[in-house]
């Protein structure tokens, strides 16, 4: 298979070509067209939030669903997680509530962190979800070791990351994609190429035809896939799985795809993209293709898409107000979790600071 093929399901029509076979049947299909619909409502409410001044920044994955939510999918509970800032699906998709990604986002006493990380930077031991590294590049780097790690202990674990094509310009990236070939290390790399690394546009990003290609360098598989056909997505990612799952060492996996709106709710993306580029890419909505697909299995249909709309808006709201219900982590957790056995000065500070806001409870303010 070559490296500049776009392996596609679903065709123009947005119907699937015979003799496909979907490798999910018709209940994973319709909960794959819901967990898509749910991270796009939930991320155009995290934009409302962040426009009334209650979240304090939020990358919006619209356009980009079929890759989170399909790609997550093909893991195993054993496997592990290395997700970016905008693949809220995928976290859904392993199983985190909206209350406590949103108890993340506004860094309450209920994130699992304590308010210690950035907004949409989510991680949880117990789901096999790593925390998230702001700086562009770095998880590829951290998913390998984990992966390296995994094999040294002969575990059983996948590990599949997700990053931007503006990661594949950093050290992490070559970094990690040589040590996964050297040692044929049971990784999955998800790049979502979306055509811009912020306002740098992928022409200016890399000299190479497409992102798959810059696989072969390390020696292993490089494969594109059209990133708005979520059937397509799901059966690429599924093999690179397995392959790995059975020895046979790391894939790159391009997805090609636009970012409907700004690459952060601090970012103007008007600045450096035409409004009619956007437009033409809106036309292969992932959501829309796939939402076309099953109305012509006869597995959705209008009143029910409604329905279920209805119900994720409620659901999200209720969530939200949950979230913003919960007061701030407690002043002394600063003093949890990087020590088993605290010294002797940090004791002290921390009784310190108890007894300091023991003496302002009572005060007027």
């Amino acid at each position: 298979m070559s490296e500049t093929e776009l392996i596609r399901v679903l065709g123009d029509d947005d119907t699937s070509p015979a003799p496909y076979h979907p490798s999910l049947d018709d209940e994973s299909l319709l909960a794959l067209y819901r967990r898509m619909v749910q991270t796009r409502l939930f991320d155009a409410e995290m934009i409302r939030l962040h426009r009334q001044g209650r979240v304090s920044i939020y990358s919006s994955s619209e356009g980009e669903e079929a890759l989170a939510v399909a790609a997550a999918m093909t893991l195993s509970e054993e496997d592990w997680l290395f997700p970016d800032y905008r693949v809220s699906g995928a976290l859904f998709e392993r199983g985190v509530p909206m209350e406590e990604f949103l108890a993340q986002l506004f860094g309450t006493s209920k994130d699992l962190s304590k308010g210690r990380q950035i907004p949409t930077h989510y991680g949880s031991r117990q789901r096999h979800i790593a925390s998230i590294s702001s700086p562009v590049g770095n998880g590829i780097a951290h998913a390998v070791g984990f992966a390296w790690a995994a094999r040294i202990k002969k575990g059983p674990e996948v590990v599949l990351t997700f990053f931007g094509d503006g990661a594949t310009s950093e050290e992490g990236f070559h970094t990690g994609m040589n040590i996964a070939g050297v040692h044929k290390l049971p990784v999955v790399f998800v790049c979502r190429n979306n055509q811009y690394a912020i306002s740098v546009p992928f022409n200016l990003q890399t000299g190479s035809d497409t992102i798959a290609v810059k696989a072969k360098a390390y020696g292993f598989d490089g494969v594109r896939v059209d990133g708005t056909d979520a059937l397509a997505v799901h059966d690429v990612v599924r093999e690179a799985v397995e392959r790995a799952r059975k020895g046979g060492g790391p894939t790159l996996v391009e997805g090609v795809s636009y970012r409907h709106g700004a690459h952060s709710t601090s970012d103007d993306d008007t600045r450096y993209r035409k409004a009619a580029e956007a437009e033409a890419w809106r036309k292969r909505d992932p959501i829309d293709r796939f939402g076309r697909y099953l109305k012509s299995r006869g597995l959705w249909d209008d009143a029910r898409d409604a329905a279920l709309r209805e119900t994720l808006e409620s659901r999200i709201q209720t969530a939200v107000a949950e979230a913003e219900a919960a007061p701030p982590p407690p002043l002394e957790s600063l003093f949890d979790d990087v020590y088993d056995d605290l010294p002797w000065h940090l004791r002290e500070q921390r009784q310190d600071l108890t007894d300091h806001l023991r003496g302002l409870k009572g005060r007027k303010p």
